[in-house]
């Protein structure tokens, strides 16, 4: 009876203890091994898939040479050719150069080249000089008065002053007046005829001319700071 009760507890601590072990199906059987072989029967499937095209190309190739062999039927196009190198015209003249067939020059010393190069610059300098000189007298010529005037050893008189004639810009100073100098010249190279003007200070003693006023001056020995010059005479009045 004790036994029956301590079997009875044994139970009610560990009901699981009695229940038969049971073997899992799953353990025993194999593994899924992966699809290893799939590819191997999608490659034995494809094989005469792509022996078809093969075939067919091994087919066509007889066909397209006998249709170029046939009479009659064009030749193919032959490719563009290609475009002749664009130049431009100095590199042109440079391989010009580079080709011309020319005698070889004996070999010179630098202090030979150096004598050349002096030789050279002195030709080309005399040569500029003549030039120069014949369109000198080119110019000369086309005005005789000024080749006349210019033949003429220029010579300062003793004694002679400078006289000028301009225009009175301003009078607001006490015995002093500032005259503007127009002077209209042609150039010398490109003959375009350019206008200049420069002004000066007079010694105008007793204040008669105004601005506007057309003025004769004269050279004169330094009178002030800035006034090397004296009213001669007023030749037109301002309107």
């Amino acid at each position: 009876m004790q036994d029956e009760i301590e079997n009875q507890q044994k139970e009610a601590a560990d009901p699981q203890a009695d229940q038969p072990v049971t073997e899992n199906p799953e353990a025993d059987q194999p593994a899924e091994t992966p699809e290893a072989d799939q590819p191997v029967a999608e490659d034995s499937a494809e094989e005469p898939v792509s022996e078809a095209p093969a075939e067919e190309a091994s087919a066509e190739a007889p066909a397209a040479e006998s249709a170029e062999d046939a009479p009659g039927e064009p030749a193919p196009e032959a490719p563009p050719a290609e475009k002749a190198e664009q130049l431009s015209p100095k590199e042109r003249r440079r391989r010009a150069r580079a080709q011309a067939a020319a005698p070889a020059r004996p070999e010179r010393s630098p202090e030979d080249r150096a004598g050349e190069r002096v030789e050279a610059r002195r030709r080309k300098g005399a040569e500029r000089s003549r030039w120069r000189a014949k369109r000198k007298e080119k110019r000369h010529a086309a005005r005789p008065a000024v080749a006349a005037a210019a033949a003429e050893p220029a010579q300062a008189e003793p004694g002679k002053r400078k006289v000028r004639q301009g225009v009175v810009v301003s009078s607001k100073g006490d015995k002093t007046i500032t005259v503007r100098i127009d002077a209209v010249r042609r150039h010398r190279v490109y003959g375009k005829v350019v206008r200049e003007s420069t002004t000066l200070h007079a010694h105008d003693e007793s204040n008669q001319a105004n601005a506007g006023d057309v003025v004769r001056v004269v050279e004169s020995r330094p009178l002030s700071r800035t006034k090397r010059w004296r009213l001669v005479d007023v030749l037109e009045k301002a309107r």
